[in-house]
């Protein structure tokens, strides 16, 4: 299964990984607390992400390179969009080999 993962730097890591998992939690299954988030992803794809104090770890897995190419882009937008003080967040993606 093809995934990727990013240390995204900010001070505001748990606040982020809530509001994104709260934004989410009305369409998606997801559950979290302010360290640890796990969200079901459309298409297959599962993301989870994990707050530390100067970054946010974001780990992404789906099906196909598709879906997960996809869903980079999702998650960094919406991520983007709560982050909008901080904006663009740098999102190094490193996919597994």
């Amino acid at each position: 299964m093809p995934s990727t993962t990013a240390r995204v730097p900010t001070a505001n890591a748990s606040r982020y990984l809530q509001q994104l998992c709260k934004h989410w939690a009305h369409k998606l299954e997801v559950s979290f607390t302010p360290e640890h988030g796990e969200v079901k992803l459309p298409d297959g794809a599962f993301a989870t992400m994990d707050a530390a104090p100067e970054a946010l770890d974001v780990r992404i897995e789906a099906g196909d390179a598709e879906v997960l190419e996809r869903m980079k882009d999702v998650v960094a937008r919406h991520l983007d969009r709560f982050a909008f003080r901080e904006a663009p967040l740098p999102f190094d993606w490193r996919d597994a080999a």
